[in-house]
């Protein structure tokens, strides 16, 4: 069986590597690895999904769901500092990289490791996920379901997803789940929806 970056344990033979980003103005040094999403650079969902969001109105924290070694989670924990966030992700190898590129980063996400929202406890003023698209589609609909039983009244679940990966019918799954879905940006393909629970 071919062995995925949503694999729990990954077994592929670890090859650290160091990358540097400019995330929302704030210079960023990350530890990546094999067996984990886009070691090689912040991929391009990800990085239009952190420049696209905006705060909401709301309190509370922000959950990163499948947050992988930690670009978006740690970038929302250094631009809102205010905010609690929480990061998850099913790889361990993965959860080990946060953990180390949050101390890196100078942020204190709480992070866990968790099979989509198992591990997930509290009500959150945002979801934010680069969903695992090579999952399958019903690993990702299960993500948008999930989040809105863990989001707050007004709460925001802010996403990307490539045209040619289900784009338009994520757009369709979750405007059948939220009050209000806005598209905020669309750049080379990839759309950043904002859905909110009314």
């Amino acid at each position: 069986m071919t062995e995925h970056y949503y694999s729990e344990h990954p077994h592929v033979e670890s090859h650290p590597y160091s990358l540097r980003a400019v995330l929302r103005q704030h210079d960023f040094l990350f530890t990546t690895d094999a067996g984990v999403f886009s070691k090689n650079a912040i991929d391009f969902g990800s990085a239009l999904l952190i420049e696209t969001f905006r705060e909401p109105a709301i309190s509370g924290g922000f959950l990163d769901m499948g947050c992988g070694y930690g670009p978006i989670g740690i970038a929302l924990s250094k631009s809102f500092p205010q905010r609690a966030v929480t990061m998850v992700d099913i790889n361990e190898r993965a959860v080990a990289l946060a953990k180390k590129n949050a101390l890196e980063n100078q942020v204190e996400p709480v992070v866990l490791q968790s099979s989509l929202f198992e591990q997930v406890s509290g009500s959150y003023a945002v979801i934010v996920t680069n969903p695992p698209i090579r999952a399958g589609k019903q690993v990702v609909h299960q993500i948008f379901r999930d989040a809105h039983h863990y989001l707050k009244e007004k709460g925001e679940l802010w996403t990307v997803i490539q045209k040619k990966q289900g784009a338009p019918s994520a757009l369709k799954m979750l405007q059948s789940l939220y009050g209000r879905v806005d598209i905020a940006a669309k750049k080379k393909g990839y759309s950043i929806f904002c859905a909110r629970k009314d």
